[in-house]
């Protein structure tokens, strides 16, 4: 109701073509809460080299799809972030740890 009070000046052909534009961008969107934007991810200290982790590579960032391996390297200093710890596997792929699976 608030939207329609402050676009109501606006004439309707170009309303429309606002909302098909917010629409859209809201529809391609990647949105995972439970794996892209979790704030509840492994912290530095739980993760050690030879721990079996789920991470998300830079690649998978909008798909939010996980590879598994074995931690190599914590690339990440500090003891915690937001998109969670990085890390190199054994297989030398990187990304950050979403889940430990060991």
């Amino acid at each position: 109701m608030l939207w329609e009070v402050k676009l109501s000046h606006i004439p309707s052909p170009t309303k429309n073509k606002y909302f098909q534009l917010v629409e859209h961008s809201l529809s391609i969107l990647p949105y995972k809460p439970d794996t892209i934007h979790s704030m509840n991810t492994p912290k530095r200290s739980e993760i050690k080299a030879g721990l079996k982790v789920a991470i998300v590579l830079k690649k998978d960032q909008r798909s939010g799809n996980l590879t598994e391996g074995i931690v190599k390297d914590i690339l990440t200093n500090s003891a915690s972030h937001p998109h969670g710890i990085k890390v190199r596997l054994q297989d030398g792929q990187v990304g950050r740890v979403k889940e430990i699976r060991e």
